[in-house]
């Protein structure tokens, strides 16, 4: 279900869950992720019917995919376990499996994903920093980006130095977590420290801040470590980065985005990012977007930033995907 969330096929998934009935698409449910949740749910509530081929061509798709698939261990978790300590030992296992099990130990945590950034915001304002960026790195970045603007400026500055300069969580601050969030934060008596974090971390958050808000944040940040504030400009992949891009990964970005968030955007893109995306379209799609820019009046700032925003995002899915590499602000570059 998880992986045909990600592949677009929200209206299929939702077709299947209401087939299945409310008890067992309540299961499903329970394995899936807040965001995951909160699009099925608004692809199941915008249905109101569905033609009968359509219901039978989903579950016929659901039938042949699940044929194809099978349980190969029963707990994964502890077949890791196993087959690490096996390979490398005690000790060396132990560092691999805190890495890549790190998820199981901040359930308290992860309850906050399901919150809205707003509450999440109102039950953090008063902590101090270091706790407040202990805990918004564990969440997505968009989340923790939209919780950082509902902070006032000094405070949201203050939060992002200490996200920019952690290099780890170690046990006793998980453990102050419990006792600040009581019920809400729970898990911190793991014995290493997780990697989170840190520089790109930062950067990422930053990223979705947008316009004025970046602009502050990093001025905050410049004055206080020079060095610091450079590094995390180096992992920041702007919108007026896109023009980096190879003609392949414009093209694949070209595939995802709707005409409408594409014009938006470009109102505030330069000619020559305007013109890479031109070369990398049909000759009448390049011609018909550039009669959209000409013909569309004066758009909000907040409108501009917003659209391009979300295209970021997207080109940031892309990057995970493989579909496309990215190179931030400075010499180097992720994927």
């Amino acid at each position: 279900m998880s992986a045909a969330l990600e592949e677009g096929g929200l209206e299929d998934a939702a077709i299947l869950l209401m087939s299945l009935g409310e008890e067992e698409a309540a299961q499903v449910f329970r394995h899936l992720e807040p965001k995951q949740v909160q699009r099925l749910g608004e692809t199941i509530a915008k249905m109101r019917s569905v033609p009968r081929d359509k219901v039978e061509g989903v579950l016929q798709k659901f039938s042949s995919v699940a044929a194809a698939q099978s349980i190969l261990v029963p707990d994964t978790d502890e077949y890791v376990r196993s087959v690490l300590k096996k390979a490398l030992g005690d000790d060396k296992a132990n560092l691999l499996i805190d890495r890549i099990l790190q998820g199981n130990d901040v359930s308290g945590i992860e309850s906050l994903k399901w919150m809205d950034a707003a509450s999440v915001a109102e039950l953090l304002r008063n902590e101090h920093p270091q706790i407040v960026a202990a805990i918004l790195v564990h969440l997505d970045h968009d989340q923790a980006g939209t919780v950082l603007k509902s902070f006032p400026e000094r405070q949201r500055n203050e939060v992002l130095v200490r996200i920019a300069t952690l290099d780890g969580i170690q046990p006793s601050a998980l453990k102050d977590l419990n006792e600040v969030m009581g019920r809400i934060l729970a898990g911190g008596d793991r014995q290493r420290k997780a990697s989170l974090g840190g520089v790109k971390t930062a950067a990422e958050i930053i990223n979705l801040l947008g316009g004025a808000v970046e602009t502050s944040v990093l001025d905050f940040i410049r004055e206080a470590d020079n060095e610091l504030a450079q590094k995390i400009m180096d992992n920041m992949f702007t919108f007026d980065d896109l023009d980096k891009l190879d003609d392949k990964g414009i093209q694949a970005l070209m595939k995802e985005v709707q005409s409408e968030s594409l014009v938006v955007a470009l109102k505030g893109a330069s000619a020559g990012l305007r013109d890479k995306i031109f070369k990398n379209m049909s000759t009448r799609a390049a011609e018909t977007l550039r009669e959209d820019l000409e013909s569309r009046g004066p758009v909000r700032l907040s409108e501009v930033e917003s659209e391009q925003k979300e295209m970021l995002k997207i080109v940031r899915r892309l990057a995970d995907e493989g579909q496309i590499v990215l190179s931030g602000g400075g010499d180097g570059g992720f994927v």
